[in-house]
């Protein structure tokens, strides 16, 4: 018989399929196109690219593909079995996202009961960011990382340093993310320094030496890139670029008044909840990894998912303890709690003496097979309701030096609808772009003053955009011709 941690990865997957729609809703997010024709052009050419190849715009300008790892991982699922084999990717991915999440729980010292109810509001907030993207290999790499940390031997080998210099290099060239590796070993090694510092009556948890090497091996193993150090400094100056980021969705506050919100609130909450916890017991290093995470999702709606997976088990181990420990309760109330606990650990205990590892592969296999049904097959890829799946023939048709005016999300679709060879004007690689770009589009599609002016800049020939943009009707009243329109999207021509 499975784990619960077996389970629930196998469980995950067939919601991921069934319930979320995963082979539609796993290419919402226009960026998965030109991450598959970078990744299948690196696995034809043998290099990385050094220069933009999608745009008009931006043509042969010099261009940081820095989660190239990422794109040949894409890149080899679609040439072996098209949208369904990137799909099929990322739905193992997400598997083991959830297979790691529940063995960090019992790292921590956390409740089989209460890991059992948090994997709800889990699911409900990791999939807001469900996506065929690399971040997503970024998650098994931190989870995995949490529960070495949370394993940490104490006692420092070269062994250790070279496993971690390992993870970090791996990190670098799958995802910009990689810097999470060292600040949180050094998170750790600050916690176990300073709580000996703190409490008198606490023994330290770890060794914060072994941390403070483990952030040094992370930090050289990250140089172990194609780009070395200036990897880093690209990645500074575009996480500093705050008028560039506003500019971005996905790094802008997540709206908890939207419909279903309450259970990433209720993540958001526990995970509050968890943090102060682990201040009061002395785990001074679960204390400021929460903090972290916690702020900045309150920050940025991309780090909500890191909150549901990392900080939710520390909650629970903090949450467990708290329960054991608590005192002047009323004896009703205290022997409810002591037999709850007492519960929860006898089915962890039965937990532990399973396995049933055998069950992935066959529920991978499972998923093969659906994947593999015509009727899954053919909704399998980005959906026609939010691209222009359709106007995209019409589009075909049109000369080669055409000039299409398109949002930024049509932008990765149409590298992979034409393979990367009808050239866009704006795609999602929004630090490739830069802030003044970002600017002369948002004053075209919003209709701002002076919009005109940067129709004739960029010398556009054609429109495709959203049927519900202002700018439609301000092209056709300008004397656009309207040469397709669908249920998604119109195509117009200049006049």
């Amino acid at each position: 018989m499975p784990d619960l941690a077996t389970a629930g990865a196998v469980f995950t997957l067939l919601f991921a399929i069934l319930l979320f729609d995963g082979p539609s809703k796993l290419f919402r997010d226009s960026d998965t196109g030109w991450h598959i024709r970078t990744g299948e052009a690196i696995l034809a050419e043998g290099r990385l690219p050094t220069h933009d190849p999608y745009s008009f715009t931006k043509a042969g300008q010099p261009w940081v593909a820095w989660e190239w790892g990422a794109d040949v991982l894409m890149g080899a699922a679609h040439r072996a079995g098209g949208p369904g084999g990137v799909a099929l990717l990322y739905l193992a991915a997400i598997g083991a996202c959830t297979w790691l999440w529940f063995r960090l729980h019992w790292a921590a010292g956390g409740d089989f009961l209460l890991a059992c109810a948090m994997a709800s509001p889990m699911l409900s907030t990791v999939n807001i960011h469900w996506l065929a993207r690399p971040h997503v290999f970024s998650w098994i790499l931190l989870l995995g990382w949490l529960w070495i940390a949370e394993r940490a031997p104490g006692r420092f080998q070269w062994r250790h340093a070279a496993a971690v210099a390992f993870l970090s290099a791996l990190w670098a060239n799958l995802h910009a993310s990689f810097f999470f590796l060292p600040l949180l070993c050094l998170l750790y090694a600050a916690g176990h320094l300073c709580s000996g510092w703190i409490w008198e009556d606490r023994e330290r948890a770890g060794s914060p030496g072994w941390f403070a090497a483990m952030a040094l091996a992370s930090a050289a193993g990250s140089l172990l890139n194609p780009y070395g150090w200036q990897l880093h400094v690209h990645l500074f100056a575009y996480l500093s670029n705050t008028e560039l980021l506003e500019r971005v969705g996905e790094f802008q506050s997540f709206n908890f008044h939207a419909e279903g919100a309450y259970q990433i609130l209720l993540t958001v909450a526990l995970a509050g909840l968890g943090c102060v916890l682990a201040l009061t017991q002395g785990k001074l290093a679960h204390f400021l990894v929460s903090a972290m995470l916690i702020g900045a999702a309150l920050r940025s709606a991309r780090v909500l998912p890191l909150v549901a997976l990392a900080v939710l088990p520390l909650a629970n181990g903090a949450l467990c303890e708290a329960l054991r420990e608590a005192s002047g309760l009323r004896e009703g109330l205290r022997r409810r709690i002591q037999t709850f606990l007492r519960y929860g650990g006898n089915l962890g205990a039965i937990d532990g003496r399973l396995g049933g590892y055998l069950t992935a592969p066959l529920a991978l296999a499972l998923a093969f097979v659906v994947l593999q049904a015509p009727r899954v097959r053919a909704r399998t890829g980005f959906p026609p309701d939010q691209f222009p799946v359709g106007a995209a023939e019409q589009v075909e048709q049109l000369p080669e030096p055409a000039r299409i005016l398109h949002p930024d999300k049509y932008g990765g679709y149409l590298i992979y609808r034409f393979s990367g060879g009808r050239k866009v004007f704006f795609d999602g690689r929004s630090d490739f772009y830069g802030v003044q770009f970002m600017k002369d589009y948002i004053r075209l599609v919003q209709v701002r003053p002076g919009w005109q002016e940067k129709v004739t800049y960029y010398g556009f020939t054609h429109a495709l955009l959203p049927n519900d943009y202002s700018l439609v009707a301000a092209l056709e009243a300008a004397g656009w011709k309207k040469l397709h329109t669908d249920r998604t999207a119109t195509l117009l021509a200049a006049p």
